[in-house]
């Protein structure tokens, strides 16, 4: 087994602070004594059942939850080493005073010392024991809450890239009925916009400029329905260009800005979209102007940013946030902003 030299110097530096508290408890019940003889004995006797114990486990296979040997030796292991620790380190701080303290000492006393040296020893293995599990715990709770995270992301993913589709669907039944050419145009986008996105989508995030690809294509799909009504900028500065974010996270707002926006004005609008840094944030803005709105709750409750907000808390927390504005008859903003993760290569 590899041995983590920075967690045995934990260990080791828990242990003396240990020694010290106890050495100091000795001397606050017995005060008449010098604070120097309990402190070389705690020190001995603890330091020595902690190296017997805590580099003895390494010899017997471990359970990886507590890093402590399974069965019959995991209790063994623990009363053995306080034992010869207690002998040995008795011993050691014995040779350093020039004493002996077996000498004289009644069975009783002996009996005592070893008794209350065994408590001590348990509960400080204990709280090893403990804390090494505790440690486990949290990491397997951090696993779960970051596969139930990504488990989340996966399925408001299957529930937006089927919204797309279907109303990009319903949009080529009109032209169908109303500009045959138009609709064939449409269908011939569709087909390279779906085997084009295909593989990028499996992803639950990707780099930005890859966000701004899959755009261009929508758009461009977009603009065979509405012609010369929509106009579109697409502004991503090039040092943006592999920051990493969750798929599809535009999208809706795009749909958005065409439905709400531009679709009900005769003469349609631009939709722009923008890449902003901000410090250590990242700022996206998706901005059209089209109709515009006078109460939030008009699109605040509607699939896309409803979509968007759900995506950002559950990839970020608290620190991803939405900002909406809009003026009647001038548009419609929407902010979005995160933190700056580059895109694993």
């Amino acid at each position: 087994m590899k041995i983590d030299w920075l967690v045995k110097l934990r260990h080791f530096l828990q242990t003396t602070a240990f020694c010290l508290a106890i050495a100091g408890l000795h001397l606050a019940f017995q005060p008449e004594r010098s604070y120097d003889v309990p402190l070389v004995y705690s020190l001995s006797i603890g330091l020595t059942s902690w190296l017997l114990i805590d580099f003895g486990r390494l010899l017997f296979a471990s359970a990886w939850e507590s890093g402590w040997p399974a069965g019959i030796w995991g209790k063994l292991l623990p009363l053995t080493g306080i034992a010869l620790g207690y002998v040995i380190g008795t011993s050691i701080a014995d040779w350093w005073f020039g004493w002996s303290s077996w000498a004289g000492a009644s069975r009783q006393q002996l009996f005592l010392s070893v008794l209350v040296s065994m408590v001590i020893g348990i509960i400080i293995t204990y709280y090893f024991y403990s804390a090494r599990k505790g440690d486990y715990l949290e990491r397997k709770v951090g696993e779960a809450t970051s596969l139930a995270t990504e488990a989340r992301l996966k399925l408001l993913e299957t529930q937006l890239e089927p919204h797309m589709l279907f109303n990009t669907l319903a949009n080529l039944r009109v032209l169908i009925g109303t500009d045959p050419q138009r609709a064939q145009d449409m269908l011939d986008r569709i087909v390279a916009y779906l085997r084009a996105t295909l593989s990028a989508s499996r992803a639950s995030s990707h780099p930005l400029v890859c966000e701004f690809d899959r755009l261009r294509d929508y758009l461009e799909l977009m603009s065979v329905r509405m012609g010369p009504r929509m106009h579109y900028v697409l502004d991503l500065p090039p040092d943006l260009a592999d920051q990493n974010i969750p798929t599809l996270l535009l999208q809706p707002l795009v749909e958005n800005s065409i439905k709400h926006g531009l679709e009900p004005k005769v003469e349609g609008g631009t939709i722009t979209v923008r890449a902003l840094r901000d410090g250590q944030r990242l700022t996206l803005q998706v901005s059209d102007t089209g109709v515009g709105f006078d109460s939030e709750a008009a699109l605040a409750s509607g699939f896309g940013l409803a979509q968007v907000r759900e995506r950002l808390a559950t990839a970020y927390a608290d620190r991803g946030s939405v900002e909406q504005t809009s003026i009647p008859g001038q548009g419609t903003t929407i902010l979005l902003h995160l933190p700056l993760t580059v895109a694993k290569t």
